[in-house]
Formats: structure tokens, C-alpha cells, sequence
């Protein structure tokens, strides 16, 4: 600290305490020695304190230095000593953090400092080509603060600094260079560097990746003890994400490159896990691998990557070993949940896949099917609700595309000869389906739901199922149970898992709909839910779910239950419902947030149990049969049954006419309308375009505006600084600007004046080019006539002139 007292000293010369110089004086007199200065080892002083003062006085630094620091990466880059302090001094004054250093007006500014000194730099795209330049130099004060500047400017303009390394030469190479540097500092901040600029931008992706990203990526987790390691691995694995993530190019490039293989040593675990535990540090990685497995089996890429990554994976034991941490003791919940989420990926819609694990068995006594134990912990209330949603995914990713799994399921819930008095997958969703855990009775109707899509077999199985509801009473089939529960529970959820179950089980089955509507006082209930006007805590959803199924009893009728066939149902819903009403009811459940929520992903991502409500698979069959049902139910007739005027007595005609001479005038006062929009809509885009050329007119302005108040916010008598920038404390700065632009307007007006003069003086002597070439050819005419031969080009010349004139 004496030093730099010192230094400033020997700058600003000695002051008394009553005359102090302020921090706008102080930096603005280094900043003059700077660019003044003819020593080196002067610049180098003063560039030294502008770094000490950046955070406390960052505005003034910004304000005043950056063009000088800029000048001075140029002019002095033999020296990296100085260039490692204005390389530092930018990274403090771009940096999107507020220093403690820093004055109380400058915390308490309502704009970002540091994005908008980040801006001012980038507009020039020079001067990150420049920074990135540096990152060649190896010496540590050089390359180490290049990254630390390039990373500021990437967090306060991300779109920016991606746009000007795309087209600068080299850019991405001389980054993935820094991955191999011995000095762990500079390599650990280049990889905090390429996670942010890999944010969401293919290009930069793929160039990475293609650039030996992932073999030198493996080398690092490698040398820093794989899972075991420190931070350093989480950053080679959030990097490995980035590059992964919706980019279909980069994971088939990762699959074929073998690199699936490489993550393996990842899940070998210690065998004596249990003694030594899970660190936190440990815990985050191992979190990030079964990320990276996830990301590239994502439902959301496209089928043929995700067949060879599931191959891949059961190929190469990846598959067996997240099964072996599936049954492992002593992991953590959270590494459990993310790895019943990674198998569920694994194996969805893979017959192969999907059979090795329904013969997974678990370490138990007697040993039991590792998807038996997953279900006991779904229909457990005790489990965490994280854990309980993972076990339902990986249930549905099982039975997905898998008739063999759907009816294995089924099967163990029939009458069997075999006298097996083990707990099965059937027993334990009948038992969740009917339990007093209302989370439950939604997680198995939803799981057996899951048994029945696109299977016509196993819905006609699923109606062999009784259950004795009570000690000596007579068994009632699995689907009658499931509409008396509807009526009788009071929980939202479990109504809602119910109605889904029997949506999918009713819906292109006949059989279901018959046994269904033979449940004493089932039409009942769908109709007063149906008509029903309050809206309470998500009641719209369990009314337009009853009229779905309202809707699946007409369109699968066969007419064999004699009081609701077709036609009574349909009058049923006409007269106690009313279209209106039914229309209204079935099209909310589609407009609703919670299915707009679940169509999205197969995955239910809930952080809470009461967001459980609608689910995927339902969400695709209510949008493919809503239009199946409205035409079913006879709504549209007027339009299929070819009624004219002539079948209308004399009142409906009437009525008709009204309404033809209705839409008459609507649809005049439409073209009308139609006219108005198109011509506000052409004035609206010149509008625009005046507002664009306002706009960047103005930039210049703001820019300058900003850092002015800013200066005067810091320091209101600060006239020094207004000098400099030649203002007085009393002018106006945006109309001394005017004036600057009113001389930029003559002098361009002289210059067009001085083109127009030039442009005249080429018509000229195109003139006399042509004539000179017209006499040309006719003295070569001549000479042709008198027996002369001409052999030179320019003939030919001439004539191709003429033609394409």
C-alpha cells in the first residue's frame, strides 16, 4: 500500500489535506501519463495504478482510460507486464459484479456498468480478435488475464462475443489450446470460459467438439481421479452437456468416437462404498455423468441416435452398471432418483433393453425383480416424491413400445394356477390404485394406464380382473371398482389418475364401454360433473376430463346396454349438458396451463405434489379423439346431413335468412377491416424504419449521455473531466452533439457534390470512348473494302463490346 502511495505521489505531486485530488483527478491524470508518456517504465507505473484504482473508481477508469488501455494492447505488446495490467484493468471494468471497493454512487446506479462498458468495447470487433490474440503468448501474465477478460465479456454479452468468434480467424482454436496448459489455474478458468460460450449456440458447439473437445475433456477427469475428483471434473462435465444438448450433429459424432465407452470407469464404485461415503463434490459429479447418459437417450433426439446410444449402452456394461448402483446400499437419494431416470432412458422403447431389465433382480431375500422393488417405493407415502415420480417414468419408459412387458404385467393380475404367493407389479398397483394416499391412487391408475396403450389384447385381459371388495361379498371386476372409487373419493388427483386410467382403457373398446356404463350411477356423475358451473382449484380439468369420457361412452357405444345406447347418450349430453356447455368443458382441458405443462416431455417434471395432474400419454390421446368425439356426437350435423331451406318450416327459414344477411354485412364490415390493417400495417413498417434510423443515430448519444452522468453522479464538481471532453459544466452535451452533426451533414453534402462532379467526367469520357471505337470500326471497314487484312484482336474485341452493349 505504501507503494502505490507512493507511485500516486510521484504522479500527482504532493497535497496538502485541505487541496486532496479527487478519484475523477487521479485518474485522469494517469490516464494523460499514459498516453503522453514517452518511458515504458512510466507507462507501466501508471497503467499499474489505473488497475489498483479500476474497482473503487471503476466509471472513471472506464470512462476515461479504455481508449488509451485499448492503444496501448497495440503499441506496447512487446511488454507483458504492461499488458497484463490493462488487460486486468478492462476484465474490472467489463465485470458484470459489484466490487465492494467500489463508491457508494457507483453501487447505486440504476444501470449496469459493467455491460455497458462491455458494449462500448464490443462495437468495435477489433478488440476481441486483439484479446484473443494474446491467448497465444504463454506467459502467465499475459494468457491468464486474456481469459478472465474474454469470460467478463462473454457473461455481460453472451451473443455478442459468440457472433465475433465465429468469424474470427483461429478464435475457437486458440481456446481449446488452453485445455492442454500444465498450469491448472489458466486451464481450470479457460474451461469456466468455453461452459459459457457454448450456451446456446450450435456453431460454436460443433466447432468445439470437432476440435478434439472431448478426448482432451476425458484426459482431464482421468488425470483428476474420475468421480473422485475435485470441481475441475463437474466443470469437463458441464462443458461435455453443453456441447451434448439438442445437438443431434454432436451426440451421433460422441457415439461414433467411442466415447460412450469412456465414461464406464465413471460408475465403478468402491466396494466398500458404505465406509468411505459420498462427498458433496463426489455427489455433483456423479449427478453430471447421469446427465450426460440422459442427454444423449433424450426422448427429444431423434430415434435412430437414441437406438445406437441404447445399443451402445448394453453393448458396453453402461446399462448393467447403472443397474448395479440401482441396487446398491448406502447411495444418496438424489443419486438414486437421477439414476432410475437414467435407466428409464436407457430402455425406453428398446425390446432388448427393456428385457434384460425385467430380469434384473434385486439383492433381497427372497430375491425379487428389480421393478417389484422400484413399485413398493411408489406406493410408498413415505418415499420421497422426487423418488416416487423417477419410479413412475422408469415404469412407463419399461412398458413403452412393449406389448411382452404390458402383458407380464397384466398377467399378474389374473387368476394363476401356480399358487405363487409372491408380491407382484399387479398386486402393487391394485393396492396403490385403492390405497387412502391419494398420490398413490394417482401414480398406479397412471402406471396401469400405461399397460393398456395401443393394446386392444390387454384391455380385454385387464376386464378379467375381480377384486373382492369385502370379506364374504361378491367380486366386482377391476374397472367397476375403478368408476364406484371415482364417485365416492373426494381427492381431486386420485379422481383425475381414475379418469385417465379409464380413458384409456375405454377408449377403442367396446367391451370396457359396456362394463363401464352397467356401474350404477356412472352417467350419472359424468353428467353432473359435466354441466356443473363452478370452477374451484382446478375443477375446470376434472369436468372437462368427465366430459372426455362422457364423450368415449358415445363414440364406443355398441348399443348393447339398452337405456344408454348412442342416440340416448347423445341426447343425454344435448339436453342436460347443452353443447354449448359440453364443447366448452371438453376444449378447456387443451387450453389449460397444466397440458399445455404435460404434452411437453414424457418426463413428469413436478416439484411438488399438487402439480400432479394431467400426464403424457393421456395428453396424446385426448388430442387425437377430442375431434373423434365432437363429430361423434352428432355436433356437426348441420353440415353432414345436407339440411337446406327447403326442409325448414316457415319460422326457420326466417331465422335463416337473418342470419345469412347477418354474415352478409360482417362479412363486408371484415373486408372493411381487412383494408384498414393492411394500410396501418404498411404505415406501421415506415414508422419502424423511422424509428431504426432514430435509434442508431441515438446510440452515439446515450453512450456518451450515460458516462457523463455517471462522471457527474460520482463527483458533481468534477470539471476536469468535462474539460477533457470539452464541455463546460454549463453546456449541453446531446446540442453540442447536434452541432458536431450538422458539419458531418455539409461536409457529406460537399462530397456528394465532389462524386457527382467525378461521375459526370466518366460519362464524359465514356462518350468519347464509344466515338473513338465507332471511328475505329469504320476505318477498319475501309481498309476491308480497299483488300487490306486485319489480323490483330482488336477487332474481336470490338464486336464483343457490341454485343454486349
Amino acid at each position: 500500500m505504501e507503494y502505490f502511495k507512493s507511485g500516486l505521489k510521484s504522479v500527482l505531486g504532493t497535497s496538502t489535506p485541505e487541496n486532496q485530488p479527487t478519484g475523477a483527478e487521479i485518474v485522469d491524470k494517469l490516464v494523460s501519463r499514459v498516453s503522453t508518456s514517452t518511458l515504458l517504465e512510466d507507462r507501466r507505473d501508471a497503467c499499474r495504478a489505473l488497475r489498483a484504482l479500476s474497482k473503487k473508481y471503476r466509471v472513471e477508469v472506464g470512462a476515461q482510460g479504455m481508449d488509451i488501455l485499448r492503444q496501448v494492447l497495440e503499441l506496447d505488446r512487446s511488454d507483458c507486464e504492461i499488458i497484463g495490467y490493462c488487460l486486468d484493468t478492462l476484465c474490472n471494468i467489463t465485470s458484470k459484479e459489484t466490487f465492494e471497493e467500489e463508491t457508494e454512487n457507483n453501487r447505486n446506479m440504476q444501470v449496469n456498468v459493467g455491460e455497458q462498458f462491455t458494449e462500448m468495447f464490443l462495437k468495435n470487433h477489433e478488440n476481441v480478435t486483439l484479446v484473443l490474440s494474446f491467448l497465444e503468448d504463454y506467459d502467465f501474465r499475459v494468457r491468464w488475464p486474456a481469459i478472465r477478460l474474454l469470460t467478463s465479456l462473454v457473461r455481460c454479452r453472451p451473443k455478442d462475443v459468440q457472433d465475433i468468434i465465429l468469424v474470427s480467424p483461429m478464435g475457437v482454436s486458440k481456446l481449446m489450446d488452453l485445455l492442454l496448459e500444465n498450469r491448472e489455474v489458466v486451464r481450470n478458468d479457460a474451461l469456466l470460459l468455453l461452459i459459457d460460450l457454448t450456451k446456446s449456440n450450435a456453431n460454436i458447439q460443433k466447432i468445439v467438439a470437432f476440435e478434439n473437445a472431448f478426448d482432451r475433456l476425458f484426459d482431464i477427469i482421468k488425470h483428476e481421479g474420475w468421480t473422485d475428483g475435485d470441481i475441475v471434473v463437474e466443470d469437463c462435465l458441464l462443458l461435455m452437456l453443453n456441447l451434448l444438448k439438442n445437438n443431434n450433429s454432436n451426440i451421433n459424432f460422441f457415439q461414433e468416437g467411442s466415447y460412450l465407452q469412456k465414461v464406464a470407469p465413471m460408475f465403478e464404485l468402491p466396494p466398500n462404498l458404505e465406509e468411505v461415503g459420498w462427498s458433496p463434490q463426489k455427489v455433483s459429479n456423479f449427478l453430471c455423468v447421469l446427465q450426460l447418459i440422459r442427454t444423449v437417450v433424450s426422448p427429444n433426439n431423434s430415434s435412430q441416435i437414441i437406438t445406437a446410444c441404447q445399443k451402445t449402452m448394453r453393448n458396453n456394461n453402461l446399462l448393467e452398471a447403472l443397474c448395479n448402483i440401482l441396487m446398491a446400499s448406502g447411495v444418496p437419494a438424489d443419486i438414486l432418483t437421477e439414476t432410475i431416470n437414467a435407466v428409464a432412458e436407457v430402455i425406453r422403447g428398446n425390446l432388448t433393453n427393456q428385457d434384460y431389465f425385467a430380469n434384473v433382480l434385486a439383492p433381497s431375500n427372497p430375491p425379487r425383480p428389480a421393478m417389484v422393488v422400484l413399485l413398493m417405493s411408489m406406493v410408498n407415502e413415505k418415499q420421497p416424491f422426487a423418488l416416487r415420480c423417477a419410479v413412475l417414468y422408469c415404469f412407463e419408459c419399461f412398458l413403452f413400445k412393449n406389448e411382452i412387458g404390458q402383458e407380464l404385467v397384466v398377467q399378474t393380475l389374473l387368476p394363476s394356477n401356480t399358487g405363487a404367493s409372491n408380491l407382484s407389479m399387479g398386486q402393487l398397483l391394485c393396492s396403490g390404485l385403492f390405497s387412502t394416499d391419494y398420490l398413490s391412487n394417482w401414480f398406479s391408475a397412471v402406471a396401469l394406464s400405461h399397460c393398456l396403450i395401443e393394446n386392444p389384447a390387454q384391455k380385454e385381459q385387464l376386464l378379467r380382473v375381480l377384486l373382492a371388495t369385502s370379506l364374504g361379498s361378491q367380486p366386482v371386476s377391476l374397472l367397476h371398482q375403478c368408476a364406484v372409487y371415482l364417485q365416492h373419493t373426494s381427492k381431486l388427483q386420485a379422481k383425475l389418475g381414475i379418469l385417465m386410467l379409464l380413458s384409456q382403457w375405454m377408449a377403442h373398446s367396446p367391451e370396457a364401454v359396456k362394463v363401464f356404463l352397467n356401474v350404477p350411477g356412472s352417467m350419472a356423475y359424468l353428467t353432473a360433473q359435466t354441466s356443473a358451473s363452478e370452477f374451484d382449484n382446478n375443477e375446470e380439468l376434472l369436468q372437462g376430463l368427465c366430459a372426455f369420457l362422457m364423450g368415449l361412452c358415445v363414440v364406443y357405444n355398441d348399443n348393447s346396454v339398452a337405456n344408454y345406447s348412442k342416440e340416448n347418450l347423445s341426447q343425454l349430453v344435448e339436453k342436460r349438458v347443452g353443447i354449448d356447455t359440453y364443447c366448452k368443458k371438453l376444449s378447456e382441458v387443451t387450453r389449460h396451463e397444466v397440458y399445455a405443462k404435460a404434452s411437453k416431455q414424457p418426463q413428469i417434471k413436478a416439484k411438488h405434489s399438487s402439480e400432479l395432474l394431467l400426464e403424457f400419454e393421456f395428453c396424446k390421446l385426448l388430442k387425437t379423439l377430442e375431434g373423434v368425439i365432437i363429430q361423434g356426437l352428432g355436433i356437426q350435423r348441420d353440415l353432414s346431413n345436407g339440411i337446406s331451406e327447403l326442409s325448414l318450416n316457415e319460422h326457420e327459414n326466417a331465422l335463416l335468412l337473418q342470419y345469412k344477411e347477418l354474415i352478409r354485412d360482417q362479412d363486408k364490415k371484415l373486408q372493411e377491416s381487412k383494408k384498414t390493417v393492411e394500410s396501418l400495417q404498411r404505415r406501421n413498417q415506415e414508422l419502424e424504419a423511422q424509428i431504426k434510423e432514430l435509434e442508431e443515430n441515438n446510440t452515439q448519444l446515450i453512450d456518451q449521455n450515460t458516462l457523463l452522468k455517471a462522471q457527474i453522479a460520482v463527483n458533481p464538481n468534477n470539471k476536469t473531466t468535462l474539460e477533457s471532453n470539452e464541455i463546460s459544466p454549463t453546456s449541453n452535451p446531446n446540442k453540442d452533439l447536434l452541432e458536431k452533426i450538422k458539419i458531418l451533414e455539409e461536409i457529406n453534402r460537399e462530397k456528394e457534390e465532389e462524386l457527382q462532379c467525378i461521375r459526370k467526367d466518366q460519362d464524359d469520357l465514356l462518350t468519347l470512348l464509344t466515338d473513338q471505337d465507332l471511328k475505329l470500326n469504320t476505318f477498319k471497314q475501309r481498309l476491308r473494302e480497299l483488300g487490306e487484312t486485319i489480323e490483330d484482336d482488336s477487332e474481336t474485341n470490338s464486336i464483343d463490346l457490341e454485343n454486349e452493349s
